[in-house]
């Protein structure tokens, strides 16, 4: 069922964590991060090259998840609840639900998750612990997507930290477009080539 909901534009949501229910969202304007019109400012691509996070995928799922679920400066209130938790954890089992993560010293400092399907990948959450430790994933998911064939990176909503990168709304009919023909597309989130730094800084140098 949530697969479906996905393919049909809409996404769930709990109150907080302590609400059993979940209810479900189509906003009437979409966040989209455009793939062809990423900005990654300075200041990230000379913290990308100093390399201080090790970027690993899919190897904590569960605990990035958690991450994403504990109370922030901002944020004091999670819409991650026990249900909604079990139901990406069983994506991920599946295949369809995805993280990315950054590493220091041997513990895990940020990250964020999705969902993949086609060539749309929904963003649901992101976290970070240190400066830069959401934003670097982001940076190397980005690099992955664009070369795994995607064409869709949906962020649902906008806020501050992603219009930096670029992030804009679009109504709810033309994000419906731009879902119908990514969901025909046969992208992988597992490109040869990606998942580097090298790999990073080159898709970058080639939008700029």
């Amino acid at each position: 069922m949530l697969l479906r909901a996905y393919a049909a534009g809409i996404f769930p949501m709990a109150e907080d964590a302590n609400d059993d229910s979940i209810y479900w969202v189509d906003p009437t304007m979409r966040g989209i991060l455009p793939l062809d019109g990423f900005h990654v400012p300075r200041s990230l691509i000379k913290t990308i090259k100093r390399q201080p996070f090790d970027v690993r995928v899919d190897t904590a799922f569960a605990a990035v998840v958690d991450g994403c679920a504990e109370p922030a400066p901002g944020r004091e209130h999670t819409w991650i609840n026990a249900q909604i938790r079990d139901l990406y954890l069983s994506l991920h089992a599946m295949g369809y639900a995805h993280c990315v993560e950054a590493w220091m010293d041997g513990q895990l400092m940020g990250g964020l998750y999705g969902v993949s399907l086609g060539g749309a990948f929904f963003g649901e959450s992101m976290f970070s612990r240190c400066t830069d430790a959401s934003k670097v994933p982001l940076v190397y998911l980005w690099d992955r997507l664009r070369r795994g064939g995607y064409t869709l990176l949906d962020t649902q909503f906008i806020t501050a930290h992603l219009s930096r990168f670029g992030a804009t709304e679009i109504p709810r009919a033309d994000y419906r477009l731009m879902l119908d023909e990514a969901l025909e597309r046969n992208a992988t989130f597992y490109p040869a080539g990606a998942g580097t730094m090298d790999s990073v800084l080159q898709s970058l140098s080639q939008t700029s």
